[in-house]
């Protein structure tokens, strides 16, 4: 791991070197409001002003790109192209989602138009790929989401946000690497908790240790660490004989098929079950939104961001739809089994030994899953500790390999500490809203991003795309509560018409203060529009207790920002702006001695 990072430019830690093998606090805390209590009790007594100047900061393109960068020293290796970022996509988002959440979605809510479901959560999911292929040809750095928010929306909106992000992933690692356990043992017909150790003395959920969970991350770390071009042709491969599998799947169950089953009560649970189970489907096309965090890898990230990130997302879109397809096809939708459902449906046609195919598969998009995440991770973080948000050390690129070796080993152990002692039971029920959280903000940045320039747009007019985007929001959450609350239609009819003439009155009274330099999305606003309205109705359908856990968890990141994070990136705004004043001073002072020369 690169330690000893010391503060450079006036002791802010605007850049960061290697200076011995030992962290010191001032690879942690090297700002000036931490260099003493003194200094650190007169940083909290100025809590409040410089609250308000964190919350009303926005960072710039050119800060993001530069400046940011620059606090990392050495620099990221662009090895990657559009051919890798395909593979990244799907292995992101492909794991074992398809196996968990289809039987279940088809068994209770939706029927064989699951097929419909699917492909209403892809065009969401697609519509939200949109917005971030935009803001990455744009903003092509590791922080990603981050990124995008802290110059549209501002720092401590994108804190919030990242805070919540990074503990999803975490809990999400960890998931899927005891979901890897429980693959292998199936593999080598054993029930998952033979591979576990029992310690009756730990709580119950708490008791069984999964050392392969730990073993499995363990790999995945050192090679996310080794070489980002390694990773990228391992996941490349490693997909690749996914869908092989899942090609194999599709075949021998369309040999088993029958249309009757398919076309026998299509919509058993009605149009509303479609929508519940698109809901719920939705959660298998997550994981695309850590491809944008690979942004400084990528050669050519004009062609290649939109060519990677559109094109996994329909490749997965098609990919759900036909293996949901199959599965209605070979069992009618009542004999389907919830929890799995593809291994059941070929046992009842008489292939037994389809369940190892279907094993290996899961083993396959879990293990690029877990590469995947920990990538995303590691560079959310990365940047993140750039800004000094987070621990600096966090900055740190390695010289020779070009990856954050920190933020990966980091990352690696939170992983491993989860996976380890924690139940896939407690996991599955750590669903947190982030995601979707983070999703809408995205999209609601872009109109942000296409109406609004700082020192250019009118007051007016910021005023009305405040009122405009109030409205649209407003309306997305009416829809999804009163989606909840009753079975009736006219509430769809008065928010609807609310949404799209908030959407229109943006469209027709606003000129796009910005417009996209290389590539952009179509139909703005109607298409960032359109996901903010999707990803709330989403949020809708989450249980009660999610929002608790994201309430709590938000809580712990506000804490920690009054008291650490607030100083840390404040002193470190400041010294950005000195080091660009003194820069500024001396090209005047250049000038003028070359104008009297």
């Amino acid at each position: 791991m690169v330690t000893g990072i010391e503060a450079a430019g006036g002791g802010q830690g605007n850049g960061i070197k290697k200076r011995s093998c030992f962290c010191s606090k001032e690879d942690f805390l090297p700002e000036e409001s931490f260099k003493s209590w003194g200094n650190y009790v007169h940083a909290l007594a100025n809590t409040k002003t410089r609250l308000t100047d964190r919350i009303l900061a926005r960072s710039m393109d050119h800060q993001e790109l530069e400046q940011m960068r620059a606090r990392s020293d050495n620099q990221m290796k662009k090895t990657l192209n559009w051919w890798d970022l395909i593979w990244f996509g799907i292995g992101a988002v492909m794991g074992a989602g398809i196996f968990v959440l289809t039987g279940q979605a088809a068994r209770n809510d939706a029927g064989p138009a699951v097929v419909i479901s699917y492909f209403i959560s892809g065009v969401s999911a697609l519509l939200s790929v949109l917005c971030y292929t935009e803001f990455s040809v744009e903003l092509p750095v590791a922080g990603g989401s981050f990124s995008y928010l802290r110059v549209e929306l501002g720092d401590f909106v994108a804190y919030i946000a990242a805070g919540n992000i990074l503990f999803e992933y975490v809990v999400a690692g960890a998931s899927v690497a005891r979901s890897w356990t429980s693959y292998f043992a199936t593999l080598c017909n054993h029930n998952p908790n033979d591979f576990r150790i029992n310690v009756p003395a730990l709580a119950d959920n708490f008791n069984h240790l999964d050392p392969i969970a730990v073993f499995i991350s363990i790999l995945v770390c050192i090679g996310a660490a080794l070489s980002i071009k390694a990773s990228s042709r391992f996941n490349s491969v490693t997909t690749i004989v996914h869908l092989v599998v899942l090609v194999f799947i599709f075949i021998t169950g369309m040999t088993k098929a029958n249309p009757a089953n398919f076309t026998t009560n299509f919509l058993p649970f009605g149009f509303r079950g479609v929508l519940k189970a698109s809901a719920v489907l939705f959660f298998a096309y997550v994981g695309f939104d850590g491809v944008a965090t690979l942004g400084e890898e990528i050669k050519n990230p004009g062609r290649d961001i939109p060519i990677g990130l559109i094109g996994s997302m329909l490749v997965t879109i098609a990919t759900y739809c036909v293996l949901s397809a199959t599965l209605c096809l070979m069992q009618p939708y009542s004999q389907i089994d919830a929890d799995a459902s593809f291994t059941m449906a070929f046992q009842a046609a008489g292939m037994n030994w389809a369940k190892y195919i279907v094993a290996l598969g899961a083993i396959k998009g879990m293990t690029t899953v877990l590469l995947a995440n920990l990538i995303a991770q590691a560079r959310y973080f990365t940047h993140i500790g750039r800004t000094h948000m987070a621990p600096p050390i966090l900055a740190s690129i390695h010289p020779k390999t070009g990856t954050p070796v920190n933020a990966t080993v980091i990352m690696t152990v939170a992983n491993s500490l989860v996976a380890l002692f924690t139940s896939l039971d407690v996991l599955a029920n750590l669903l947190s809203i982030s995601t979707l959280f983070i999703f809408s903000l995205v999209s609601l940045a872009l109109i942000v991003r296409r109406y609004y320039v700082t020192g250019e747009t009118s007051t007016s007019d910021r005023n009305k795309l405040i009122v405009f985007l109030t409205l649209i929001v407003g309306s997305s959450i009416a829809t999804a509560v009163y989606w909840v609350l009753s079975q009736g239609w006219i509430g769809y009819v008065v928010t609807g018409v609310i949404w799209f003439a908030a959407t229109l009155g943006l469209q027709l009274t606003l000129k796009q203060a910005k417009k996209p330099k290389l590539w952009g999305v179509p139909l703005v606003p109607w298409l960032p529009s359109a996901s903010i309205a999707f990803n709330v109705f989403i949020l809708g359908s989450i249980d009660v207790p999610s929002f608790i856990r994201f309430a709590i968890w938000t809580l712990v990141l506000l804490v920690y920002y009054i008291f650490v994070a607030l100083h840390a990136s404040y002193d470190a705004a400041r010294e950005t702006d000195r080091v660009e004043a003194q820069a500024s001073q001396a090209s005047q002072a250049t000038n003028m001695e070359a104008g009297t020369s």
